[in-house]
């Protein structure tokens, strides 16, 4: 199901599409691709929204800053001042992040209006970046597709091809608050990731290069504890880049009793606990997760690579799935 939910002030209609299964409730706005809402039952069967949104098409135009459930790319993250070399040549990009290149830009896909076509079970989402746009070399033909499964899990698969030697990193920017609606801060949810490592950053957010050890830190969430407050971090999956969605993270609201949890092909995880929300939302309202190669790869040669050349195909899948105890 489909309806108009607002309109840009050029005059595109931006559309909300709705899927249901197994007792789960998606919404989905053309205009970014933004999971608007994930609906979802708690211990004792009652619904709750447990992603951040807006009612309105007004709120996201409004406050594009934390980008609330959007689609992200062409490059997820941070680029050091905004520029790479590759196959010799430099390209420079437009920073938008201080002197960085942070989720792709100025106008990077969480502000484009996609193309949107019913496939089995869910979505199949598209667009087209063009060679040149903000600064990324190649053209890019990129399509997502969001599914429900038999048991309600949000699965979202990335595809994308290029017709010159490019960059890709894509993922969702949605925050979780398990809680529902009005419930408060995230900060008592407990997490698990299957993470040893983490990637330390500077002040201005880009990784130093070194893969730290987690142990008898912060940064330990191998074993599920509180979620806390105060990240904004890359950890590097234990199960590195795979072919199949593998399982990395548990979050966990003891007084709702859901659980989601969150299997990726991707080696990396960003936790931002939202400590610098803007908009309506409070600091720690919401809990991004957000599956992807780490920050700065194009300048880090040491980390797991993000090129794409023509011919190939760049494949990322990850699945949300939901429960509770």
């Amino acid at each position: 199901m489909n309806e108009l939910f607002g309109t840009l002030s050029d005059g595109t209609p931006v559309h909300r599409w709705t899927l249901r299964r197994a007792g789960v409730r998606v919404r989905i706005l053309s205009y970014g691709g933004i999971v608007q809402s994930v609906e979802v039952p708690d211990r004792d069967g009652r619904a709750g929204n447990v992603v951040l949104g807006f009612p309105g098409l007004e709120g996201y135009l409004r406050h594009p800053e934390p980008f609330l459930g959007a689609l992200i790319g062409r490059y997820a993250n941070r680029i050091a001042g905004a520029r790479f070399p590759l196959d010799g040549v430099t390209y420079t990009l437009k920073p938008n992040d201080g002197p960085n290149s942070l989720h792709g830009g100025e106008r990077g896909f969480d502000k484009r209006v996609w193309d949107v076509a019913p496939v089995e079970n869910g979505l199949r989402l598209s667009l087209v970046a063009e060679h040149g746009e903000e600064g990324f070399p190649g053209r890019l033909d990129v399509s997502v597709t969001y599914t429900l499964d038999e048991r309600g899990a949000l699965g979202i698969a990335y595809e994308a091809v290029t017709d010159a030697p490019t960059h890709v990193n894509l993922t969702n920017h949605s925050y979780w608050n398990l809680g529902g609606p009005g419930s408060g801060r995230t900060a008592g949810h407990e997490l698990r990731l299957a993470a040893s490592r983490y990637t330390p950053s500077g002040p201005d957010m880009i990784p130093t290069g070194e893969l730290a050890d987690v142990s008898g830190t912060r940064f330990d969430f191998r074993e599920a504890r509180r979620a806390g407050t105060g990240y904004d971090d890359n950890f590097v999956l234990d199960k590195g880049v795979t072919r199949t969605p593998v399982e990395v993270a548990e979050l966990y609201d003891p007084a709702s009793g859901r659980v989601l949890t969150v299997a990726t092909t991707e080696p990396g995880m960003q936790l931002y606990t939202a400590d610098h929300i803007t908009g309506p939302f409070s600091p720690g309202d919401g809990i991004a997760l957000e599956t992807q190669h780490f920050p700065d790869s194009p300048n880090r040669p040491e980390f797991p690579g993000t090129v794409l050349r023509p011919g190939e195909v760049f494949h990322s899948e990850t699945v949300y799935g939901f429960s509770a105890r």
